[in-house]
């Protein structure tokens, strides 16, 4: 019998060359394709395949969310991740939404149909490059047991407040407010943190300070309240409008350099 399988991706030329790289292997039937997490969710309930190569940047719904549906609701149907990101915390990401199988779209053709084979098989496989980068996190989570070891990416001190306030929640303006430092500083230090540790989004800052130790969970504080969270400035604000309105001359006087 032929493995079903349902392709997901929002780009059609990868999905052209998908199916001639899948029609290459005799046992493996494409049922459908779908351009978007929300679509690909529909088709799978419709057609119940036995396999589906999902994208993890979709349009609608990105499909780590459409995993978690999929698995849900078709939960025979096994879903193998094929993407750009190399990023660890995006793998785990993918893996605890229910995902066997975790590649880069450079991977070998033959890695990726072994693993369609082995997803109906119930066997969860990784591409070469996701298996090093798995492999170099454990190690370094169970070597520094949360305390930086040699290979982990050096952070300043400074770059290390900006890092948990990140984690925090806390926006460029409030981390100036609380550092008692320039918004461009903050966005300088920001950036510097981003290309040391090459992770460019908030998500992924958040769960690698917590998860290497480089902020404790015991050190992350309830986020503020959107009032408590104003800077100064916006409070002095709010008080200079409530005081009676200045006459022509005292509205000129110079204001007092801080």
């Amino acid at each position: 019998m032929k493995i079903g399988l349902v392709l997901v991706d929002d780009h059609a030329i990868v999905r052209e060359g998908l199916r001639a790289l899948l029609k290459n292997d005799p046992d493996i039937q494409i049922l459908a394709e779908a351009a978007d997490g929300a679509q690909a969710v529909q088709v799978v309930r419709k057609l119940k395949p036995d396999v589906v190569l999902m994208d993890v940047m979709l349009p609608t719904m990105n499909g780590i969310e459409a995993t978690k549906l999929i698995v849900k609701h078709t939960p025979k149907t096994k879903v193998i991740i094929l993407t750009t990101m190399r990023e660890w915390y995006k793998v785990q990401d993918c893996i605890e939404a229910g995902a066997c199988g975790y590649f880069v779209k450079a991977s070998p053709s033959n890695e990726l149909l072994q693993a369609i084979h082995n997803a109906c098989s119930g066997t969860t496989t990784f591409g070469t490059a996701i298996s090093k980068n798995i492999q170099e996190q454990n190690r370094r989570l169970f070597v520094s047991q949360g305390k930086f070891d040699a290979t982990t990416p050096k952070l300043t001190t400074r770059e290390t407040e900006v890092l948990g306030l990140i984690a925090n929640g806390l926006g460029n303006k409030q981390i100036a407010a609380e550092l008692g430092i320039s918004i461009k500083t903050v966005e300088k230090h920001r950036q510097q943190v981003m290309n040391k540790l090459n992770i460019h989004d908030i998500a992924g800052l958040t769960r690698f300070a917590i998860s290497t130790g480089m902020v404790k969970p015991s050190e992350i504080r309830p986020q503020p309240s959107s009032n408590d969270r104003r800077s100064s400035s916006e409070k002095n604000d709010d008080k200079l409008a409530a005081t009676p309105s200045l006459s022509s001359t005292e509205a000129h006087e110079p204001a007092l350099a801080m």
